[in-house]
């Protein structure tokens, strides 16, 4: 869902990248808010909701100890991924046109049940009129689609902007004038959380949150993993106690609060306003305050959800 690189002054940090995945199913993410109240060293496995830190030196085996210059070009991909999942290197080659790739054999299967079947004779087709010499053959690798599977979500790039820009006394008409999103499909879809509320504490947090976040209503990330820094919390039910963020996995030192991912990212992601969609009020990632150093290449940080 999120990929956030997020480097530090420490020398083992000079690269640190920390991705968010997340489950597609709403029943996992309620699920998700109640497994959270358990000390997450039991069973991590079962949360819907992972973080993983990556972290590497300055001087590394991958990549190069000056950045690039402006005029360089980008370098070409390392490696071909899955046509279906587009995550993962494709390993495995398609046995009837040749040109597929897959990370699994079950990505495999699944493009073949949603329609590379037919694209599959097309490309051997092509490829036997291309090693014909025919001038009309339709070249192979544009039957190909980069990413065959409809479940993704879209890409984008995140622009960061600090909140101390934003003058709160900034007329509402200049706020949203240049928005990618209107202020009444955002209105729309936050007014519809604030409708399951039914404590007073509820609504007033809420309206609070909501005119904060009304400055800047296309924000999907607020981030400051500043000494002290705290989330910005929609609701008071849900809130954890610091009780119940645990320690880090691998040092035993305290996690922090570094970012929270707000309810406007479904709006980028398509997600439908029904009554079984993906939603949330916020969630709250926390890490290693140390970013120790272990010997596992990802370590998992935790994360808290609170559902409206």
């Amino acid at each position: 869902m999120f990929q956030v690189y997020a480097p530090e002054e420490k020398p083992s940090t000079f690269h640190r990248t920390l991705f968010v995945f997340m489950c597609t199913s709403m029943a996992c993410l309620r699920r998700d808010q109640h497994e959270q109240w358990k000390c997450h060293r039991d069973n991590p496995s079962r949360r819907s909701v992972k973080v993983f830190r990556c972290q590497l030196p300055r001087d590394n085996p991958f990549y190069p100890s000056e950045p690039p210059k402006k005029d360089t070009e980008p370098p070409e991909a390392r490696g071909a991924l899955c046509n279906w999942c587009g995550t993962w290197k494709g390993i495995k080659r398609c046995t009837g046109c040749r040109q597929t790739l897959y990370c699994s054999e079950k990505h495999w299967v699944k493009h073949s049940r949603s329609g590379h079947e037919s694209d599959c004779q097309r490309i051997r087709i092509s490829s036997q009129l291309v090693e014909g010499s025919s001038a009309t053959a339709e070249n192979p690798s544009s039957v190909v689609q980069k990413v065959a599977s409809k479940a993704l979500w879209p890409e984008y790039k995140i622009i960061q902007e600090f909140e101390s820009t934003y003058d709160t006394q900034m007329p509402d008409d200049n706020v949203n004038a240049n928005s990618m999103v209107s202020r009444n499909q955002m209105d729309d879809g936050l007014m519809s959380i604030a409708d399951n509320f039914e404590g007073d504490g509820d609504k007033k947090s809420w309206a609070s949150f909501q005119e904060r976040i009304d400055l800047a209503p296309e924000q999907v990330l607020r981030y400051c993993r500043s000494s002290g820094a705290k989330p910005l919390w929609p609701l008071t039910s849900g809130r954890p106690s610091k009780a119940d963020i645990p320690k880090c996995h691998y040092c035993d030192g305290p996690l922090c609060f570094e970012f929270q991912i707000l309810p406007q990212l479904l709006y980028y992601f398509h997600v439908k306003n029904d009554a079984d969609s993906l939603d949330w009020a916020t969630i709250v990632v926390y890490t290693c305050e140390a970013s120790c150093d272990a010997s596992v290449a990802y370590k998992e940080e935790f994360a808290w959800v609170q559902i409206s």
